[in-house]
């Protein structure tokens, strides 16, 4: 029973993440938005303006770039590095989900399995949640070097190209990473990693469960399509609204460059929520919101739909 759970979380989880990917690449960008510790060329700025009188050339200031939302981030990233750039970092993707959300989702189907009553076929809400706690950390301690992989792949783009890394594919950014930074960069945010998940996997398995129950229970809908449909989207919108502040800190401290005998732009996960906070407001920490609701929403609608047809199509094993 236990690696069946670890089997048929990991096929949803792969599914989910590749065919929501281009819209957790947006996510990452609009988070990167108005980051002010980048290279100088790439800082948020449109070039200055010259004009000429007589023969004094004046210059005028450089003007901040407004921010975007994420469909003209999309139309933009598209037309500078093409369609296919909607899926830079899928490598990444596919094995932050073999690692992250098969150990995840496993680990919470046997804590269930373990923590349900056996003679009501129930659990608490707050066991609902402990479980998701201990199994979104334990997830993202063993997932994090891809996560980390994923995001500066994805956040390369933006970058000139004399600066981009240039990643190969998630193997060679582990290996570089690991090469040239030591092997602790591969957990670089890792508390914000493990913080992350440990709220999205309480908010989203338990509020799935929670939600599931609730509908079936008062006869809403009968135990089918609609059901999931519902209680995974509802799931994915809390699972949105608990995690995007950790996500926009983790994004950051995780594509920050460190420049070798410089001091790192960020000290850690709270000097960098301190920064982005008095530097851009407390609303930063919801930069990418929509981006993310707009992800998490299907992906948490193609994760558990998908869930619940391997589990009818292995129900037998």
């Amino acid at each position: 029973m236990g690696v069946k759970g670890f089997v048929e979380g990991g096929i949803a989880s792969i599914i989910a993440g590749c065919s929501t990917h281009p819209l957790d690449l947006i996510k990452v960008r609009m988070q990167l938005q108005g980051e002010n510790n980048l290279p100088k060329p790439v800082q948020n700025l449109r070039p200055a303006l010259a004009f000429q009188t007589g023969s004094t050339v004046h210059v005028a200031a450089a003007i901040p770039q407004t921010r975007v939302g994420p469909i003209a981030v999309g139309v933009r990233l598209v037309q500078q590095e093409g369609l296919a750039a909607l899926f830079s970092g899928v490598s990444a993707t596919v094995l932050r989900q073999t690692l992250y959300s098969t150990t995840r989702m496993g680990l919470y189907d046997v804590l269930k399995t373990k923590w349900t009553d056996s003679v009501t076929g129930t659990m608490p809400l707050s066991r609902k949640i402990e479980a998701g706690l201990i199994a979104g950390g334990i997830g993202a301690a063993v997932g994090n070097p891809a996560d980390v992989a994923m995001v500066r792949m994805q956040a390369d783009g933006r970058l000139p190209p004399a600066q981009r890394r240039n990643y190969k594919s998630v193997v060679d950014a582990i290996t570089r990473m690991a090469k040239q930074e030591g092997v602790t960069s591969l957990w670089r945010g890792s508390s914000l990693t493990v913080n992350r998940a440990m709220l999205v996997t309480a908010s989203q398995l338990a509020s799935y469960d929670q939600f599931k129950e609730t509908i079936l229970e008062n006869g809403m809908m009968r135990d089918g399509l609609g059901t999931h449909v519902t209680a995974s989207f509802a799931a994915g919108f809390v699972a949105a609204v608990a995690s995007n502040p950790v996500d926009v800190i983790k994004t950051r401290v995780m594509n920050m460059r460190v420049e070798p005998g410089a001091t790192p732009p960020y000290a850690g996960a709270l000097d960098c929520a301190l920064k982005t906070v008095r530097a851009e407001g407390p609303m930063a920490l919801y930069k990418g919101f929509i981006p993310t609701i707009s992800r998490q929403g299907p992906f948490t609608v193609v994760l558990f739909v998908t869930l619940e047809q391997v589990r009818k199509l292995l129900k037998d094993f």
